[in-house]
């Protein structure tokens, strides 16, 4: 699984002009999923995030995590986070999951992040979605479960 983490302020998901899911404070979060992905992988990318110390302490320091502060997510698929450029100028997306796996580890990692306590918005699985956030900072990380495992 890939995510790319963004802090952020406010962000929502619009489809066919209506917003599908919306949040304040906390994390909007792209997930692409590989088909090597399982139920395990998604629990450690969602442990990660949610542990994840980048909002601001009393100090001034990130040092708080999105539980810390109350924070929501907001979780986008991303097939094109998988997308391999090393050849022409159009990327190729053979290395996403297809839906019958990603669709499933998806639906887990929100449940995880929601078993934390989380509220969790979500956009919908393979539609076009226009995405609007504030991104607060700004902070963006890129996480890999393939770097976490090493």
């Amino acid at each position: 699984m890939k995510a790319v983490i963004t802090r952020v302020t406010q962000a929502s998901v619009t489809i066919e002009g209506n917003t599908v899911g919306s949040i304040g404070n906390g994390y909007l979060i792209l997930l692409g999923v590989v088909p090597e992905d399982d139920e395990s992988t998604a629990k450690k990318l969602a442990d990660k995030i949610v542990k994840l110390r980048v909002f601001a302490d009393e100090a001034g320091k990130m040092n708080l995590s999105i539980l810390d502060v109350g924070g929501a997510a907001l979780v986008v698929s991303q097939f094109t986070l998988m997308a391999d450029c090393r050849k022409g100028n159009r990327p190729s997306f053979v290395k996403a999951a297809g839906p019958d796996i990603a669709v499933p580890l998806y639906e887990k990692f929100m449940e995880l992040l929601r078993g934390y306590g989380l509220q969790v918005e979500h956009g919908e699985f393979g539609a076009d979605m226009q995405v609007a956030s504030v991104n607060d900072g700004p902070v963006t990380i890129i996480m890999d479960t393939k770097e976490l495992t090493r």
